[in-house]
Order: structure tokens, then C-alpha cells, then sequence
């Protein structure tokens, strides 16, 4: 699933591509029985409302909040994209292939005509299509199907259902090591790991920088959160802040299926140190350890079993 930096990335490049543009036509092939009578565009009936609000409309500002991808539209809209687990946006030029012939049932789908990334394998799996106004066009590939697409008033986009209860965001310069103990503290019981993995607690932290952070801090994933002392959980601030920083400034993680809005991998997976390192030595120096690998809350964790003590 794309995280903080991944999300960070999309939204940042798209903020330098879209505003201006106006809303031509918009598509998807979206439809589950699961979802209807909710406001996701895998609702049909949802996504006719959804297709109306937008169209003719241009977009005015990207950003992110947690997972969540947000475009504000001059009209008071604002689409709010979370990309789940294999989704990721992308942009560029492409065409509408339609099968009419009749032995099988007709079929639409997007192809990329342009040459070059967005012709990853990663890439082909349109499901949400946006035509804009210089030709080109956003699309969303979900491999899985996952991934969630609403639209909501501006004004009220901080307080609807989607956004109201994540937690800080981490690489907000007010977000002190204060603020981060106390929210912690909010799950004193809770697994170090998961409770930062919570978005209540802190949005935008996921599995792998989860177990990044931890290995950098030196901690543990199955430590209870009320018995790390306070100089370790000073030192998984400061971790927490450097490896998404990090994360950012190496344009996400590619170890699936996450690729930026102009279909090129992040580089993030090429430095891991724990996340998927299972049997590998440590890289620390002079640690003498082995990165293992334990279930936890139906995720894996990932972690040295020498130099990160656990705390219980």
C-alpha cells in the first residue's frame, strides 16, 4: 500500500501538472455490489452524481492528508483519492479501446499511448479515467480493485467521515516529540508497531516504514508502547522524521506495485534494512545480528533480533 511518501510524491508532482486544467469527460469500470448506497464512485449510481459535480470543472490545488490524495476543484469540490493496496495515479496520454463484437460481452478499457514508463506492466490496470483539458489524462491503475475515489465539499473535507479521525501528521514542523509521546500514549498497551501504524494515532505510516523507523530507533516491534522509556521513544521520533524524510526524497517505495504519476519507480526499496530482509545479516556495523520476520496482527514485522530490544 502507497504511504506517506509515495503519497506525498504523487500528490507534490500532480500539484505541478494539473491546476488550471479543466474536466472534459471522466470514466471508470469501478462496480461493486459491495458498495452500493455509499459514496464511492464503485457505487454507479454514486458515480453519475460524481461524473456531474466534476465535469467542466478545473482543478486548483493537490495535496495530501495521511494516505489520502485530495484535489480541490474551483467549483467547492474536492476529490479525495486513497490509493490502497495496489493503487497508484498516473499521467499521461491515452485512448479508449472498445471490443464490440458480438460473441462477447462489450468491453472498455484505457490503453497508454505514449512511449516509455507508463508502459510498466504496473501501470495497465485502469479502472478511473479523467480527460483533461490539454489532451492529456489521470488515470488510476488498481491491480486489486482496492482503491477508494469520493468526492466531498471543500469546506467540509477536514470534518467528513474520511479525514476527521487521523492523527497528526508526522513531518509537521509542529508536530513535537511532545505531541508524538502523547499520542502513543493514547494505546500505552498497544505493540510499538502497530500502534504506529494506527493512522488515529499518526497519519501516513504504514508497514514498511514502520519497520524502517523501528530498525533505525533501535526498538523492538512487539515492545509495548508505556514500557519504552522516554530516551528511546526520543530517539523513534527523530527515526520516524529521518526515514520518511528519506522516503520522500527518494521518491516512495517501488517493492510493489506503487510507480509515480509519470509511471517511473521510487527508489526507497533499493535501501532497506529490515522491511523483506528476512535471513540477511545486519547491516549495522559490528551488530552481529539477523534480520527476522514475525506475524503480527496479520502483517509481518521485520526487525533485528540483536540490536533492537524489546521492551515488556
Amino acid at each position: 500500500m502507497p504511504e506517506l511518501p509515495e503519497v506525498h510524491t504523487t500528490a507534490t508532482m500532480l500539484q505541478k501538472l494539473l491546476p488550471g486544467l479543466r474536466i472534459k469527460a471522466v470514466w471508470t469500470n469501478y462496480d461493486s455490489p459491495h458498495q452500493r448506497g455509499k459514496d464511492n464512485i464503485k457505487d454507479p449510481k454514486f458515480f453519475r452524481r460524481f461524473a456531474r459535480k466534476i465535469s467542466g470543472a478545473r482543478f486548483k490545488k493537490i495535496y495530501r492528508r495521511g494516505k489520502n490524495v485530495l484535489l480541490d476543484l474551483d467549483n467547492g469540490q474536492t476529490i479525495l483519492i486513497h490509493m490502497k493496496m495496489t493503487g497508484h495515479l498516473l499521467y499521461g496520454k491515452y485512448k479508449k479501446i472498445t471490443n464490440n463484437q458480438k460473441t462477447i460481452t462489450k468491453k472498455e478499457e484505457w490503453r497508454v499511448v505514449e512511449e516509455g514508463p507508463l508502459q510498466d506492466l504496473k501501470n495497465q490496470f485502469i479502472r478511473f479515467v479523467i480527460a483533461l483539458s490539454n489532451g492529456k489524462h489521470l488515470a488510476l491503475s488498481d491491480m486489486r480493485r482496492f482503491a477508494k475515489v469520493t468526492i466531498i465539499a471543500t469546506k467540509k473535507i477536514t470534518e467528513s467521515e474520511h479525514l476527521k479521525k487521523l492523527g497528526p501528521e508526522p513531518l509537521d514542523p509542529k508536530f513535537t516529540f511532545a505531541k508524538f509521546r502523547q499520542r502513543l500514549m493514547t494505546n500505552p498497551r498497544g505493540k510499538i508497531k502497530q500502534v504506529l501504524m494506527d493512522p488515529k494515532v499518526v497519519a501516513g505510516i504504514g508497514n514498511i516504514y514502520s519497520d524502517e523507523t523501528l530498525y533505525l530507533a533501535s526498538i523492538h516491534p512487539l515492545s509495548i508502547v508505556g514500557k519504552v522509556p522516554e530516551k528511546a521513544l526520543r530517539e523513534l521520533f527523530r527515526a520516524m522524521k529521518k526515514i520518511l524524510a528519506k522516503g520522500i526524497d527518494l521518491g516512495g517505495d517501488s517493492t510493489s506495485d506503487y510507480r509515480n504519476p509519470f509511471g517511473v519507480h521510487g527508489k526507497f526499496h533499493h535501501h532497506h534494512q529490515a522491511y523483506r530482509n528476512t535471513g540477511n545479516p545486519c547491516s549495522r556495523k559490528s551488530c552481529g545480528g539477523t534480520i527476522h520476520r514475525v506475524k503480527l496482527g496479520g502483517r509481518s514485522a521485520h526487525f533485528c533480533n540483536i540490536h533492537q530490544y524489546e521492551y515488556n
